[in-house]
């Protein structure tokens, strides 16, 4: 689950990481009022909440030559003219795509004088099942240009989890980026209390880019990124009340509402499967044979047929949907609980499309006969093969005789 840069801000500045001074606003008035709130700042930022990076190098739709949504501002007026110019507009970032993304909140934040910019990162490193820092002088940059570029920038700390982070631990990452004196010990500071908010937040990733050395000798998270892992949201209650769901794509919010994994793409073949590596099994084949994958959606072990009617209302609900694969190897699920589900979904949506079926596993003869005897045009498959062929032809013919 991911936040906003305010909240994420405010989540750190509670375990001791120095954030600058900042002010969240849901409206222009808001956004105003914040600044007047800070009268001694001779310098504001009013920056754009979407979940995306990249927001100062974007472009808003309406003014696609004109400033992106971070902007430096000297007075309240400029303050104002700034959040007029993004609120309820839409940002277009190398991450949002070409759609972009509706900003419908603001953060108003206090200039700091920076005398040099660096990158930080926390994320759980799968290859050692360690928390692993990452920083590199690089700061301001894509981590991954710096990674292809210039690995030798990068410096890396693996965090033993019985140990937890020590002071060695942050005095590497601070020598690793040249710190000494007063930028050393608040780095060090700075590090220690990171790696605790990411522990005691079950964080999934934190980012702050840039890390940044004020011209005090303060280090100081000038963006602050934070995902987090949604399995232990049940005992995260502060984080779990910071989802924005506005920001979220609405199949898969409606998919998390029912316990699915789901994931849109820009194809046109629906797809539901129950297993991930079946899953981009099923998205792989399809493509071998000049089919594109809608999504990745799995339905997991023991769904009900309440929840695969669910699953297939949410594939349909894709415009850009023009042929659905179904491919089930019944375990724990049984096929015929699959085919009741499709069935009941098929009728329910008035169906459409070509719908290709590969059923395999437990009960898998009643599965059969059940879509055999629905009197719905659903197309049987053998096999995995078998499956993407035909539901790649089918597809294509009905494109043909739109």
């Amino acid at each position: 689950m991911n936040i906003h840069e305010y909240q994420a801000k405010e989540l750190l500045e509670k375990y001791g990481v120095s954030v600058p001074k900042g002010i969240p606003a849901m409206s222009v008035e808001e956004a105003v009022k914040a600044a007047e709130t800070m009268a001694d700042s001779t310098l504001y930022v009013v920056k754009a909440q979407i979940h995306a990076g990249g927001r100062g190098a974007g472009h808003f739709k309406n003014d696609p030559n004109g400033k992106g949504g971070v902007r430096l501002c000297k007075t309240v007026d400029e303050v104002r003219e700034a959040a007029t110019a993004m609120m309820g507009n839409t940002l277009v970032t190398i991450q949002t795509g070409a759609e972009g993304k509706d900003v419908q909140r603001l953060y108003v934040t206090d200039g700091v004088d920076i005398d040099k910019e660096y990158y930080c990162s926390v994320v759980l490193d799968r290859n050692t099942s360690r928390v692993s820092f990452m920083v590199s002088t690089e700061g301001g940059m894509d981590i991954e240009e710096v990674a292809e570029n210039h690995p030798e920038k990068i410096t890396h700390a693996s965090i033993d989890p019985v140990t937890g982070m020590m002071p060695h631990h942050a005095r590497t990452l601070a020598f690793a980026l040249g710190l000494d004196g007063a930028a050393m010990k608040s780095a060090v500071k700075f590090f220690m209390s990171l790696y605790k908010a990411f522990v005691e937040l079950d964080a999934a990733i934190v980012e702050i880019n840039p890390l940044i050395v004020t011209d005090k000798n303060e280090v100081m998270a000038l963006d602050a990124k934070m995902n987090f892992d949604e399995n232990a949201l049940f005992r995260q209650k502060a984080v779990a009340e910071m989802r924005d769901e506005s920001e979220e794509d609405e199949n898969e919010r409606e998919a998390t509402n029912w316990g699915l994994s789901y994931v849109s793409m820009d194809g046109n073949i629906g797809c539901m499967v129950n297993g991930a590596g079946l899953a981009m099994a099923t998205m792989d084949i399809i493509k071998l044979y000049g089919g594109e994958p809608a999504n990745f959606l799995d339905v997991g072990g023991g769904a009900t047929a309440e929840r695969v009617t669910a699953a297939f209302k949410i594939i349909l609900s894709d415009k850009n949907v023009q042929g659905i694969l179904v491919n089930i190897f019944g375990g724990i699920m049984k096929c015929d609980v699959i085919a009741e589900g499709v069935i009941a979904a098929a009728k329910e949506v008035d169906l459409s499309v070509p719908l290709v079926v590969r059923l395999e596993g437990t009960n898998v003869e009643q599965g059969k006969k059940l879509m055999a005897e629905s009197g719905l045009p659903i197309i049987s498959a053998d096999d995995l093969e078998d499956a993407a062929k035909k539901v790649v032809e089918a597809t294509q013919d009905a494109q043909k005789a739109a």
